[in-house]
């Protein structure tokens, strides 16, 4: 079953865009009609200083700030935008509960786990759900099976030691997921540390003649943060992906040497990144 990605979703029509200027051309044509109903000659709304516009503006950034007030309300009642302790009370009615220090987005993410769990289809969500809500030194969890073995395999990467799960942190997780609260009855748990396998990267670019040549310089931290973003266990790493990375803006042509082939990653192992080589081979129209 695949997460949820909630970036992904087009923005909720309950959430109104806040047109200042629409507002305000609103109450004053409201107050001109009050004015025309009891016969009062008013045609001075155009000056800045005239009392009764400076009035409607005030009247117009009030209820700017109670629409702003409505759509807040409702961003904190949608899992997508809801953070601190209204993230806290949404998540509660699925029962998830935030762990001390976790940030929101991990928050978020494990209610989403939480939330898919419960389906009868969803006992690798609700694992790995539980796993990363043993410790913030869980940095992520894969739940699978290999081939036809019954055995239900948790790997588990850390977020200190270089990704390596300890004993102890092996030992804390497999006490959550063996809780009889958490284990269907008929499944066999295994608690294994993930394996990461380290890949050297390696790219010849050429920049556009007007690009800073300090560009090159900051490629490599640039990917390194992508793929900690958006790599992770069971990802693949491929060589269009690194392409499209380093396709920055200045780039004119990229060409990777390094890896030759895509790395294709089997569940419980990840990939992290070695050594990142960029040559700047020369500038290009």
């Amino acid at each position: 079953m695949t997460t949820i990605d909630l970036s992904t979703f087009p923005a909720p029509d309950a959430i109104e865009t806040l047109p200042y200027e629409a507002i305000l051309a609103a109450v004053m044509a409201d107050t001109q009609a009050r004015f025309d109903a009891a016969g009062i000659d008013y045609d001075v709304g155009g000056l800045e200083t005239d009392p009764v516009k400076v009035v409607d503006e005030a009247s117009a950034y009030r209820e700017l700030l109670l629409r702003a007030r409505v759509n807040y309300a409702v961003r904190a009642n949608l899992l997508a935008f809801a953070t601190g302790t209204d993230l806290d009370h949404l998540a509660a009615f699925y029962d998830a509960a935030r762990i001390p220090d976790e940030d929101d987005e991990r928050f978020r993410l494990r209610t989403l786990l939480t939330i898919q769990g419960r389906s009868t289809g969803g006992t690798a969500p609700r694992y790995r759900a539980v796993a990363l809500g043993t410790s913030l030194r869980v940095l992520d969890a894969s739940v699978y099976r290999v081939g036809t073995s019954p055995q239900i395999e948790i790997a588990v990467v850390a977020a200190d030691n270089n990704g390596v799960a300890d004993a102890g942190l092996l030992a804390l997780v497999s006490e959550a997921v063996q809780s009889a609260a958490v284990r269907m009855v008929n499944d066999t748990i295994r608690v294994i540390a993930a394996v990461t396998d380290t890949i050297d990267v390696a790219a010849h670019i050429w920049l556009l003649p007007d690009a800073a040549g300090s560009l090159i310089d900051a490629l490599p931290a640039a990917i390194r943060a992508d793929w900690a973003t958006e790599g992770g266990l069971g990802f693949d790493l491929t060589r269009e992906w690194m392409l499209a990375r380093l396709m920055k803006r200045g780039v004119q042509r990229v060409e990777i040497l390094a890896p030759v082939e895509n790395v294709i990653v089997q569940p419980g192992r990840a990939v992290a990144l070695g050594a990142i080589d960029l040559t700047l081979v020369g500038r290009d129209r």
